[in-house]
């Protein structure tokens, strides 16, 4: 079975938290961090926790303790809700974290549904949250083919995640470009072409039968010393659908193990191009719509929410830079109720502004703020709610920055037009 494609949305939602969370600091051991993997009883954990909650009681310090059973009350609580472990397991963090200064600890709980199985039972107090083993699960884990190539020889490699294997090693037998005595040049040359087309067919052979079988192979990397690698790469000797899948040809100073240790530095770096990559063709795919004017897309936060509510959008593209809240303010006295859109920066004036304020309907100074909610949340909720795909866009290509830029960070390509 194939490994289910996270989607850019997940890995964004799952990389805001973890940064949230490894930023925040409790006093002393109070935060608590629980992995519970995959096929472990609720009741077990559950057993585990009041065995720590006994252990808890002998903490010296009043405010430890209290803090550290409460946390493991609400952790127990929050376990309550699920009748088994998720799929691919649950991670829980909970503890006191102080707000501003010694004595403002307030108790935050987060719950997190890793997008991949976690393979470890983990239950830790400590002055921080462990995140990373979640931080390991926002790793690229496509396994990506890497071909290393020059006239004297061959390695073909793996990269999935962290782990590299090398597949196999190739020598080409051809022979050097100083030809043996007695031979004419234009023989030699000859020969030597020969056999070197041969050794290609032969690299080729290998490459299809080792790569073309990898079922989440997401490209192929060629690389090595010199032009050898463009003349194969441009020769028929790949398979076509690995030919479509080479997303980078780069120089290496070796073709053994340690050019492959060379493409493996690169990496990152050629991986994060391929997101762009795709990113891009989105992004064009958008902005050919619009600019053909062909009716099948939009963009702005009314249009774009208007068609979501009607169903009409198919992908829903949203930049990464978008720092916009969605608040929701009522009138505690007639029930009023408006929503307003504006930078997360700008919440606490409104929250001043709206304090003593009458209200525009019963003229009665209870105004409040009851709900702030961040348009990317926001707007991620309606798209799943219309079973639309969302694609989080970064700033770090031109097009994203236009996305931001040019159309107020929120754009939809349409399933069908809508009705003016």
């Amino acid at each position: 079975m194939g490994v289910k494609k996270r989607t850019s949305l997940e890995l964004f939602r799952l990389k805001k938290t973890l940064n949230i969370l490894a930023n925040k600091e409790g006093r002393g051991t109070e935060l608590i961090s629980l992995y519970v993997p995959p096929g472990r009883q609720i009741s077990e954990v559950m057993n585990m926790l009041r065995d720590e909650y006994g252990t808890a009681s002998n903490i010296k310090s009043t405010t430890t303790r209290k803090n550290v059973q409460d946390a493991i009350i609400k952790v127990q609580q929050r376990l309550k809700l699920f009748k088994k472990v998720p799929e691919n397991g649950l991670v829980i963090f909970c503890g006191a974290v102080p707000q501003n200064g010694a004595g403002s600890e307030k108790i935050e709980t987060y719950v997190i549904i890793p997008p991949e199985p976690i393979n470890i039972y983990l239950y830790r107090c400590d002055s921080r949250f462990h995140t990373e083993h979640l931080q390991e699960q926002l790793r690229e884990k496509e396994t990506y083919g890497i071909l290393l190539i020059d006239a004297s020889a061959a390695t073909l490699a793996t990269l999935q995640g962290r782990r590299l294997e090398i597949i196999r090693q190739v020598t080409s037998g051809v022979p050097g470009k100083t030809r043996a005595g007695g031979q004419s040049a234009r023989r030699f040359e000859r020969l030597r072409e020969m056999r070197l087309q041969e050794y290609f067919r032969r690299v080729g052979e290998h490459a299809n039968e080792a790569f073309l079988q990898l079922e989440n192979l997401k490209g192929l990397i060629i690389a090595g010393p010199g032009p050898t690698k463009y003349d194969f790469e441009k020769g028929d000797y790949l398979n076509y659908m690995l030919k479509d899948k080479v997303i980078d040809i780069i120089d290496t100073a070796y073709v053994n193990e340690q050019g492959v240790k060379e493409v493996v530095d690169k990496a990152p770096e050629i991986m994060r191009k391929v997101r762009y990559i795709e990113e891009k063709q989105i992004m064009q795919q958008f902005l050919y719509e619009i600019g053909h004017d062909t009716g099948m897309a939009t963009y702005g936060e009314e249009e774009v929410r208007k068609a979501l509510e009607a169903g009409a959008v198919r992908t829903l593209l949203i930049s990464e830079g978008l720092d916009i809240l969605r608040v929701t303010i009522k009138c505690n006295s007639c029930g009023y109720e408006e929503q307003k859109t504006m930078k997360s920066s700008m919440l606490t004036s409104l929250e001043q502004e709206l304090s003593g304020n009458p209200c525009p309907k019963c003229q009665s100074p209870a105004l409040n703020i009851i709900e702030d909610q961040e348009l990317i949340e926001n707007f991620a909720q309606l798209a799943e709610y219309s079973n639309a795909d969302v694609e989080m866009i970064s700033v770090e290509t031109e097009e994203g920055q236009m996305l931001k830029k040019s159309f107020g960070g929120i754009a939809a390509i349409l399933r069908f037009k809508l009705q003016n």
